[in-house]
């Protein structure tokens, strides 16, 4: 009985780290993700405002959300072609290299965080 009443928080506690989640390779998802730099920039920091900004978000997102464009339950032409020929680990490891990514935030001042300036801002 005391035995069991000693595990309890050790299990507790084990039920609230994270579960790993397989995860991709950063390295292998920057040669992957070249395709994507035009539009997303080669640090996730878009410089035009219709396209997301992927650098420093959460890498689940990224994968589920190139699955929904491979899909077809998010449409967009464009991505709907770049999507349609990854593989699982293309996506971990596009994902992986985005997450990696500072994010960069921007008023409309300027920039707030991040390692370059955009022409023509101040702070």
């Amino acid at each position: 009985m005391t035995r069991t009443l000693l595990l309890a928080p050790v299990l507790a506690a084990l039920l609230l780290i994270p579960v790993a989640h397989a995860g991709g390779n950063a390295a292998a998802g920057k040669k992957k993700a070249v395709v994507c730099f035009a539009c997303h920039g080669a640090n996730g920091d878009s410089l035009d405002p219709q396209y997301p900004r992927l650098g420093g978000q959460y890498a689940q997102y990224i994968v589920q959300a190139l699955k929904e464009y491979q899909n077809g339950e998010r449409k967009n032409p464009i991505m709907v072609g770049f999507a349609s020929t990854l593989t699982e680990q293309d996506r971990e490891d596009i994902a992986a290299y985005f997450a990696a990514q500072k994010p960069v935030v921007w008023t409309l001042r300027g920039e707030v965080s991040g390692s370059h300036k955009r022409q023509g801002t101040s702070l």
